[in-house]
């Protein structure tokens, strides 16, 4: 497969992930094309450069392409899958940027044998959406997951971690089911302990004026991705509910041991159980 800076990369859906891919690899590639079925987003694509052109139409977009990037939804992009077969050239690397990957790589598999196929996961986003909300920084020093399938050659792998490293991210290769279980717990976990939160402090304290004049820092980072898009969210969670079910239930038996210490005062067992915590939080992160 000929190098990333002689390839034209087209990505569909040009959101926060799409639009942002989109921008970070102008330059690192002979041209990139902007897909999404919204003219005026295509319009604004191309009018900050994020993409070179654009357009609406999904033949159009990906013909002659090298490497066609879904970055829609995650539901949509098995479904996009099923139609790009007969579009996308023979030898053409096809990669998404799917949140899980389990489903996305079963509907992968069917594609056309002469298309190479190539999970993708890369582990950023914000609670903002949509390309207003774009930043070709968004990839720089975050870890980029590839899933590639059995038939997935390694000139089709390394091209897929080329494209990572152009954008600033760390490629790191990993089986669709394990990258589905960790992220589970976290990445996907997060989001339903944030809305929880946000729920929580609905119920109990809204009807006090001061409520949301009284929240410090500590709320607001831990409640931030409960803002996220929850049509990306929804595929999200439908989509690898198995791992999400399991991280959250026992996450729920962590908290209700912790309630259970509280509840009886158990200052000195509780204390030990916090130290503990925050041994393993500072190891996580140094």
């Amino acid at each position: 497969m000929q190098p990333l800076s002689d390839c034209t990369v087209t990505v569909i859906g040009l959101g926060l992930m799409g639009g942002s891919l989109a921008g970070a690899l102008r330059g690192h590639c002979k041209e990139v094309i902007g897909v999404d079925r919204d003219t005026a987003i295509v319009e604004a694509a191309v009018r900050g450069r994020f993409a070179d052109r654009g357009t609406v139409d999904l033949a159009e977009g990906v013909a002659g392409a090298d490497i066609v990037v879904l970055a829609t939804p995650v539901r949509t992009i098995v479904r996009l899958l099923g139609e790009l077969g007969p579009l996308v050239h023979a030898e053409a690397l096809l990669m998404d940027l799917g949140s899980t990957k389990t489903q996305i790589l079963k509907a992968m598999a069917h594609l056309p044998d002469t298309i190479q196929p190539l999970g993708g996961h890369p582990m950023c986003g914000k609670e903002t959406s949509g390309i207003a909300a774009a930043d070709i920084a968004l990839f720089r020093e975050r870890t980029f997951i590839l899933s590639p399938l059995p038939r997935t050659s390694p000139e089709a792998l390394e091209l897929g971690a080329s494209l990572a490293k152009a954008v600033g991210a760390m490629p790191l290769v990993i089986g669709a089911e394990r990258q589905d279980f960790l992220v589970g717990t976290l990445s996907h976990l997060p989001y339903l302990l944030a809305c929880s939160l946000v729920s929580t402090a609905d119920v109990t304290t809204s009807a006090d004026p001061l409520v949301w004049h009284i929240p410090a820092g500590g709320f607001r980072d831990t409640s931030r991705v409960a803002g996220s898009d929850v049509t990306m969210m929804l595929d999200i969670l439908m989509t690898n509910r198995g791992e999400i079910v399991k991280a959250a239930r026992l996450c729920a038996d962590q908290l209700d041991q912790l309630i259970q210490l509280v509840e009886e005062g158990d200052e000195t067992r509780l204390g030990a159980e916090l130290s503990r915590i925050q041994r393993i939080r500072k190891e996580m992160y140094p």
